[in-house]
């Protein structure tokens, strides 16, 4: 059987629409609901925000590179950053906005984040704060609170960066369209005329990986993103090239850390 991989970026629809908003509270919430495959614009915040789904994925897309979030994981998304988002499945978005002057050290770069069980139910009580609190009142007390877990929060290895150079960027749509292509960086550095250190420099460069670790970590997203979507272990493996599902497995849980049914278990 043949197991397409959906592609990853999100159409730049009104390319750079600022959201803007007048809350003055150090935090607050907004819960949303979207179908299966709804795109969201790229656009940008004038606060933090933690993006996360209490169910569904997330394939998150942003000028530097990509992320796929399943419900265990959010993204920390700096102020002022542009970004779209795509829905893998039906999609329970709970979002946390931070007022950049409440927690000024909180990561400079999008970061895809760990979720503890503490800071889901956080934030899922953050959806009844009220649009304005006292910083001695309940609501108060649970914006700190939570402010003080998001200065914690575990970064995680989910990011796929997106070279700029054109030649680059051909080698990783294909692969990413292809995610068990071989190629190798000899034979595209044959189909484009240039020199294989030439391709090899600019790879650490631009992305900050070599070319087999950029395949490998494409294809671990794109397995994220087909194991999110309810597909098996093995199809999955044989999807993306992998010689078995154990061998699937191992480089899974040497990057994550975690075994694939670990990843999506709930703390």
């Amino acid at each position: 059987m043949n197991y397409s991989v959906p592609s990853y970026p999100v159409p730049s629809l009104p390319e750079r629409l600022i959201d803007i908003d007048a809350s003055t509270m150090p935090i607050f919430s907004k819960a949303t609901d979207y179908p299966r495959g709804h795109l969201i614009a790229r656009h940008s915040h004038n606060k933090g925000q933690l993006i996360y789904a209490s169910s569904g994925v997330m394939v998150v897309t942003s000028d530097d590179g990509q992320w796929v979030v399943p419900p265990t994981r959010a993204i920390w998304m700096p102020t002022g950053f542009v970004h779209g988002i795509r829905c893998v499945g039906d999609l329970r978005m709970r979002s946390l906005y931070v007022r950049p002057e409440v927690a000024p050290q909180l990561p400079a770069l999008p970061q895809a984040v760990g979720v503890s069980g503490l800071l889901r139910e956080l934030i899922l009580a953050a959806m009844t704060l009220s649009e304005s609190y006292a910083a001695d009142s309940r609501d108060g007390r649970l914006a700190a609170l939570i402010i003080d877990e998001l200065q914690a929060l575990p970064v995680l290895p989910l990011h796929l960066p997106q070279p700029g150079d054109a030649r680059l960027r051909r080698i990783c749509e294909r692969l990413q369209a292809q995610p068990d292509d071989d190629t190798t960086l000899q034979d595209w550095a044959l189909r484009l005329s240039v020199d294989v250190k030439t391709l090899q420099r600019s790879f650490a460069r631009e992305t900050g990986m070599t070319f087999g670790q950029w395949r490998q970590q494409s294809r671990l997203m794109h397995g994220l993103e087909l194991l999110a979507g309810g597909e098996k272990v093995i199809n999955v493996a044989l999807a993306l090239g992998y010689a078995s599902p154990s061998a699937f497995a191992t480089m899974f849980k040497r990057q994550f850390g975690q075994t694939p049914s670990e990843f999506f278990q709930l703390a």
